[in-house]
């Protein structure tokens, strides 16, 4: 076997507490306000997601897992018949909101894990985060300082998602207008588009003895901060002039009154250009640079934030001559929601999972990220 080839032996995912259906959202989350939020149908209508996981106690109300805790129990999850979690040389965690400033969240996974000494590492970001955070771990592997590692995505978006966290702002606005403001749509929109999970790879530079692995042939992932406005983003607000102010340039009672940890999207720089940076603009590139033909994916594991951009990504796709029928992609959006740096690899171990699956088959996998617009492309072949 090659020595600089990269395997995903394994994959876990993990998904906290019951499932929970669109009617059920605001009872979890709360409600903001003294009227339920007239944004909540209209999102959902568009999004297509019908289910998703919180990590809140269904019947308590309060935090049941914290991220950290979550991405332990995918890690858990991994196969260990072929291999030992004491044999781990690397492990390198992304998420887009650690339960902490610091330490930083791969110290914090290894802490619940009680693992041995290791390599631990965390990436940042939003979806792409948990990319990031594969990227290294392949690249330890692939250059031969490491024999295995262990990758994980996750997000706790409930977190900050929940109406308490809105009640100062809301009674600010109360006081200021005298009548019932509502939450402005650029942090409700996400209250409707977020859950939580973890996921978890195993990559090693053998295959797995017995059954499939996914081996690495190559992840590309590129940013284009430097031409476009921030579009997603918490602990910061945005100006007239697109730039960021940071939460440490406020007081703690500005903050509150003006939900300045939300996560926050400008929806319309969003819709005008995720497609033209996530999509058409590097695929031109990465079909030149890796003689990437369409006919020749078997799989398209695309990761997109809502339903409404489906066809918008067939569009793309087709605008440089890239078009994978829908028959060849593969999505659990609908049912696991959007979770975020977790998502590919919630996608991923469905798949794996699936039976689907044979020896040859090419997957491309598409993690677009709009906190500055940033895009991530991954080529599996199943062996």
């Amino acid at each position: 076997m090659s020595d600089n080839a990269v395997y995903i032996t394994d994959i876990s995912a993990f998904l906290p507490n019951p499932p929970v259906t669109n009617d059920g959202m605001e009872r979890i989350l709360g409600q903001v306000g003294e009227r339920t939020s007239r944004a909540r149908r209209l999102v959902l209508r568009a999004n297509g997601i019908t289910s998703r996981h919180y990590a809140i106690d269904p019947d308590t109300l309060r935090p049941n897992f914290s991220n950290a805790e979550m991405t332990a129990e995918a890690i858990r999850g991994l196969n260990t018949s072929q291999w030992s979690l004491t044999d781990l040389d690397c492990l390198s965690c992304g998420t887009s909101i650690p339960d902490q400033i610091m330490p930083n969240h791969a110290v914090m996974v290894q802490g619940q894990l009680e693992l041995h000494h290791c390599e631990a590492v965390a990436t940042s970001g939003v979806c792409i985060s948990g990319v990031t955070a594969l990227k290294y771990a392949y690249m330890g592997v692939l250059s031969g300082v490491h024999q295995n590692a262990i990758a994980t995505g996750s997000d706790l978006a409930s977190g900050s998602m929940k109406a308490d966290n809105f009640s100062h702002e809301i009674e600010a606005k109360v006081n200021n207008l005298g009548k019932q403001p509502e939450l402005a749509f650029e942090k409700d929109f996400l209250r409707w588009m977020l859950s939580d999970g973890a996921g978890a790879m195993l990559l090693r530079n053998t295959p797995a003895k017995d059954g499939l692995s996914l081996r690495i042939d190559w992840l590309d992932i590129i940013s284009y901060a430097g031409e476009i406005a921030p579009c997603m983003y918490a602990g910061a607000v945005k100006n007239d002039d697109n730039t960021l102010t940071g939460w440490q340039s406020f007081s703690q009672r500005d903050c509150a009154e003006n939900s300045v940890m939300a996560i926050k999207q400008d929806v319309k720089l969003l819709n005008d250009n995720i497609i033209h940076y996530t999509v058409e603009k590097p695929l031109a590139e990465l079909q030149e640079k890796h003689s990437l033909h369409a006919d020749e994916i078997d799989w398209f594991i695309p990761h997109y934030s809502s339903a409404f951009f489906r066809e918008k990504l067939l569009d793309g796709l087709k605008a440089v001559n890239f078009e994978i029928p829908m028959a060849r992609w593969f999505t659990n959006l609908a049912t696991k929601g959007n979770t975020g740096a977790a998502s590919i690899y919630i996608m991923l171990e469905a798949l794996f999972r699936s039976g689907e699956l044979k020896p040859g088959q090419k997957l491309l996998c598409y993690i677009p990220e709009s906190g500055r617009f940033s895009t991530a492309f991954l080529h599996l072949t199943v062996v």
